[in-house]
């Protein structure tokens, strides 16, 4: 009798989904008249289709089909960007946890070629939608993958008004909710469970990484969070003030135009402070940057910044502090993202993310005014309402690394977003709460200058951070590196090392700066 290896899996008795630590294959086929589903080696679409019939606790499997190599065509576009899909197994599942959920995901696994393990993906902003792009990429490299649109269609937190349990749903259960079911499908059709799990997200998904980590550390044994909005509360505080810096009086808005120039005197103070000139600012902590130079002498030009756009530009940059204490509660924005401030600090309103937490999860009401919010009046009631809902701020990590599991962590130096030095504050407490020993064997932060948020940006911007994590996991091997590449028009034209926080690469003297290979991780 074959036995499966998987820790957690699922028993089919009955119709009803139990969990334990083994299951037996035949089990699993028994349920479906006697029929095996298949191996890890590979299945046939009538394997897959049977899983149409899968019993599963609160939630139903609405759909099983097998997908022809090359055929996928996302509902929203062309097969064209799908093409080299190979065949899998697609199971569409509508998981309601709650009275009030409607929760949609999707789990791909390969028709041939499994690799043995298991990959979730996650959304940026306020989800509403199945991920893709990234459930493709998964499934190029042979994982079974999911995907969920945490419980809502689109893009806004409108859903959130009346419906405190979709809130929940999108906070984190829709997340953790996918990731059984999927593991479920997994075990029903192989006939034989994963045998690692991982995360990988950015922005929201960055987000969704850290609460998994903390409130449902046996989900995944590896994770990757990007650009993490893992305070969701005290983000939209911050955004919020950036748009109210800029937009509260017209004369303060910075046009796209001078954005140019405030990054050129940026780039002009900060650039060359860690030895080179290469148009990145390595370190935005090294430089005390006052874009009071770029004021005008005399009248407003095209050249210069107006004595109100430059009070705007001091406020982005400057921390959030506590309006009694004078105690910093939230970092600000760096030198070298000017040129991305369009989208948060160019109107009519703030960033929508922030936006929408106030109008429709704080405030419940949808012609909120931005201008209205008061750090000293509202952080406490808004922190009250998240309640760790939103925000997954917690440093305390030892179930997760306890049990084995791996933490890679990256964030822009440019990022216009989420303040990249949440990330620096956030594994700061993670390593008083573990200690450094524990920190150094499990958790890594990779700080990457001049890239935007979770992308974009003047410095290489593009790399991989999955392979690093499987090697560290799977073959004890931490990442002491992780070459980033910027490509343009197709073509690299500059590979830099990521170095794991706190080095920083530093150039070695002789050969091209815009190779990686004459670059060393050092300590600053």
């Amino acid at each position: 009798m074959k036995i499966l290896s998987a820790v957690t899996c699922a028993i089919l008795l009955g119709g009803t989904i139990y969990w334990g630590t083994i299951v037996h294959a035949q089990q699993v086929s028994e349920r479906f008249n006697g029929t095996s589903l298949g191996s890890g080696g590979g299945v046939d679409a009538g394997a897959c289709a049977r899983l149409a019939s899968l019993a599963l606790s609160n939630a139903t499997v609405t759909s099983a089909q097998a997908v022809s190599a090359g055929q996928f065509v996302p509902p929203e576009g062309s097969k064209e960007a799908f093409a080299d899909l190979p065949a899998f197994c697609r199971v569409a599942m509508t998981l309601t946890p709650s009275h009030d959920s409607d929760i949609k995901a999707e789990a791909w696994l390969p028709i041939a070629g499994w690799n043995g393990k298991f990959q979730q993906v996650g959304n940026g902003g306020w989800g509403g939608s199945i991920q893709y792009g990234a459930l493709a990429d998964a499934l190029r490299r042979g994982y079974a993958a999911a995907s969920t649109d945490t419980g809502h269609l689109g893009g806004s937190a409108s859903f959130a008004l009346g419906h405190p349990e979709k809130l929940i749903d999108f906070g984190y259960r829709a997340v953790h909710e996918t990731a059984l079911k999927s593991k479920t499908t997994i075990a029903a059709l192989y006939g034989i469970g994963q045998r690692l799990s991982y995360f990988t997200g950015c922005s929201g998904g960055g987000r969704q990484a850290f609460m998994e980590a903390q409130r449902f550390p046996e989900d995944f044994e590896g994770i990757v969070a990007g650009d993490p909005g893992y305070d969701r509360t005290g983000e939209s505080f911050q955004l919020v003030a950036t748009a109210q810096a800029a937009l509260n009086n017209p004369e303060s808005r910075i046009p796209p135009e001078k954005l140019a120039v405030l990054h050129q005197a940026a780039l002009d103070a900060c650039d060359a402070r860690d030895g080179l000139k290469d148009g990145i600012i390595d370190d935005p902590r090294l430089c005390k940057f006052d874009p009071a130079v770029t004021q005008c002498k005399g009248a407003d030009g095209p050249s210069c910044l107006t004595a109100p756009q430059v009070e705007a530009a001091k406020k982005i940059y400057a921390p959030l502090n506590d309006p009694k204490t004078g105690k910093e509660l939230y970092p600000g924005f760096e030198p070298g993202s000017e040129l991305l401030w369009t989208g948060t600090a160019g109107g009519p309103r703030p960033l929508a993310v922030a936006d929408d937490l106030f109008k429709y999860v704080v405030f419940k009401d949808a012609n909120w005014d931005f201008r209205t919010l008061d750090l000293s009046q509202h952080l406490a009631m808004a922190m009250k309402i998240d309640n760790g809902v939103l925000s997954a701020t917690s440093p305390n990590l030892k179930t997760f690394v306890g049990r084995g599991g791996k933490l890679i962590i990256y964030h822009g130096w440019g990022d216009q977003n989420v303040a990249p030095r949440f990330s620096i504050d956030y594994y700061n407490k993670v390593e008083s709460v573990l200690g450094t020993s524990q920190v150094e064997n499990s958790v890594r932060l990779y700080m990457v200058p001049g890239m935007g948020h979770c992308g974009g940006g003047e410095g290489p911007n593009v790399f991989d951070t999955l392979t690093p994590l499987e090697q560290w996991r799977e073959h004890g091997t931490a990442p002491k590196e992780i070459v980033a590449s910027l490509i343009t028009k197709g073509t690299v034209v500059r590979t830099r090392p990521l170095c794991p926080y706190p080095q920083v690469a530093q150039y070695k003297g002789s050969g091209s700066i815009d190779l990686a290979e004459n670059f060393a991780c050092r300590m600053p």
